[in-house]
């Protein structure tokens, strides 16, 4: 969900874009330049094998490439206000299936 939330992110906030996640699969892909191997392999990762979630991937590299974003790690369930909050959200959202704001998904 991680992925989805940053795509959802990036194709509806417009211009430069802070993304702070306590996901290091998301940071690092971005941090390290993972996606630049995927791409020369093909989407292939190093063990080659596929890459896992190449269907969130390939768009979140295509917006990355194309946009002004930055990625860094906030530790999860440490206090931190913003990610406290998406969180709860998130664990709201799987449990009730709601959204933001308290209406029924279905």
């Amino acid at each position: 969900m991680e992925l989805a939330a940053v795509i959802e992110a990036a194709r509806s906030i417009e211009g430069p874009l802070e993304i702070r996640s306590d996901s290091s699969y998301v940071v690092n892909c971005f941090k390290d330049g993972w996606w630049e191997g995927w791409l020369q392999r093909g989407w292939v990762n190093t063990r080659k094998k596929p890459v896992a979630n190449r269907d969130l991937w390939e768009p979140l590299v295509d917006i990355y490439r194309t946009r002004n974003i930055t990625f860094s790690k906030v530790r999860g369930h440490s206090g931190n206000r913003w990610n406290d909050l998406v969180d709860e959200l998130a664990r709201r959202a799987a449990t009730h299936q709601e959204g933001q704001a308290g209406e029924r998904a279905g």
